[in-house]
């Protein structure tokens, strides 16, 4: 069979398409992974920032990093060789005896009801139960299940054949069903779900930024607001105590001298030094830039003139009332 020109031109153009989609498609798919690499480069960038904001939050409100989680325990499955593994008896009921129990039965096979046989299985036939009328000592299978009589117990596999068997997985019920597979998983999938959680990450931590910045007292004040009302209280404060000197001076415990020495010089510094501190303690926020303003000159002015302003109020009050 010859081969014309026309055909053997169509077969090149046709190895050409197809070499050129290759390599197409290969170019595409390398494109591909060059994003895929950038995309977790950039989350693992964010995720260590994220780490970082995170410490700096923990110190912040004094909160220290966790230990690191402990290994699996003796008792999670890892057996050492040369010990036997203990597992639980089954419940009653459930269909299923131990090679190590005892075997109720009730047939002519010398053994009594209620008695135990002794086990002459393989290590490796544990969780199969021999009853008579087998013949063989193998399993009956589903024979052997109550309230299943007359039916014929499953072929055993040979060797060869048992290794290809599809893996099983424990029913509630107790009977062997087939393990589903695990679905593919497509990496530009995850990658946007881990952005998306990356993204909500960032809110809350930006909302935790902005929650720790607040002080403790009057957290929705300004600092200015703050300031003037906490001198403003603190000279409160010192205007009741001004009240009980003023009580005792006329009772004769106090003498004029250290009244007015109190009310012009003692309580008012001690409303200043009294607000300064709360603000350095209540009023500083847990992150903060620097050190918070504390207005010093208006709390100065703000104890030193309403300490005497009051008692002026005292005294006129007074004779007005007489």
């Amino acid at each position: 069979m010859t081969v014309s020109f026309e055909e053997y031109a169509a077969l090149a153009r046709q190895l050409s398409e197809q070499r050129r989609a290759g390599e197409q498609h290969a170019a595409t798919e390398s494109a591909r992974r060059r994003d895929l690499h950038a995309a977790v480069d950039y989350l693992q960038q964010r995720l260590t920032a994220q780490g970082q904001r995170l410490d700096r939050l923990g110190q912040a409100i004094g909160v220290d990093q966790p230990p690191p989680s402990a290994g699996p325990g003796p008792s999670q499955g890892t057996g050492t060789p040369g010990e036997a593994t203990t597992w639980p008896a089954p419940p009653p009921g459930s269909g299923s005896a131990s090679a190590a129990g005892p075997v109720p039965t009730t047939g002519s096979g010398g053994v009594s009801a209620g008695g135990s046989a002794p086990s002459t299985a393989p290590a490796g036939s544990a969780g199969a139960s021999v009853r008579p009328g087998s013949g063989d000592g193998a399993p009956d299978g589903a024979a052997g299940a109550p309230g299943r009589a007359g039916v014929g117990a499953y072929p055993e596999l040979p060797v060869g054949e048992a290794r290809l068997a599809l893996p099983t997985a424990v029913s509630p019920a107790g009977g062997g069903v087939p393990a589903q597979r695990a679905a593919a998983v497509d990496p530009a999938v995850e990658l946007e779900l881990a952005r998306r959680m990356a993204d909500e990450a960032d809110r809350h931590g930006h909302q935790a930024e902005l929650l720790a910045q607040r002080p403790l007292l009057l957290p929705t004040w300004s600092p200015l607001a703050r300031a003037v009302a906490v001198y403003a209280g603190c000279s409160a404060a010192a205007g009741v105590l001004m009240l009980m000197l003023v009580l005792a001076s006329g009772v004769g415990l106090v003498d004029g001298f250290t009244l007015g020495a109190w009310i012009c010089a003692g309580l008012p510094a001690v409303a200043f030094f009294g607000g300064y501190l709360v603000l350095g303690r209540w009023g500083r926020p847990a992150m903060v830039a620097g050190t918070p303003p504390r207005y010093l000159p208006l709390g100065f002015l703000i104890c030193f003139l309403l300490v005497p302003m009051a008692y002026c109020s005292y005294l006129l009050l007074l004779r007005g009332l007489r």
